[in-house]
């Protein structure tokens, strides 16, 4: 297995830029182990996660903060309950309105 690059190294191996790295670690995207100094070190894992979150985003035309809220939502069970109780409300609003159209639409084919 190839050494532990730093920031920068990582930064060129991976394409995103050192600044980026930093981010994707503050949100919590990728944890990079530390030395006893403190620099950050990528290994193997670490940038094949990198590799596969920038595969991610083009795939499916994602943004990071999508992705930010998404590991949200696998941590925080209430704020998951509360995003898929709203996400149901407003399904259930659709059928209703479906239901009203197809009453109207029967009305005034009678």
């Amino acid at each position: 297995m190839p050494a532990p690059l730093t920031v920068g190294a990582a930064a060129a191996e991976t394409g995103w830029s050192a600044r980026m790295l930093r981010y994707l670690e503050e949100q919590g995207l990728v944890a990079p182990a530390r030395t006893a100094a403190g620099y950050r070190v990528y290994g193997l894992p670490e940038l094949n996660r990198l590799r596969s979150l920038r595969a991610l985003r083009d795939a499916f035309a994602l943004d990071l903060s999508d992705l930010a809220f998404a590991r949200r939502l696998r941590r925080e069970p209430d704020l998951q309950r509360a995003v898929a109780n709203w996400l149901a409300a407003g399904e259930d609003a659709v059928s209703w309105v479906e239901w009203e159209q197809r009453k109207h639409e029967r009305l005034l084919a009678a």
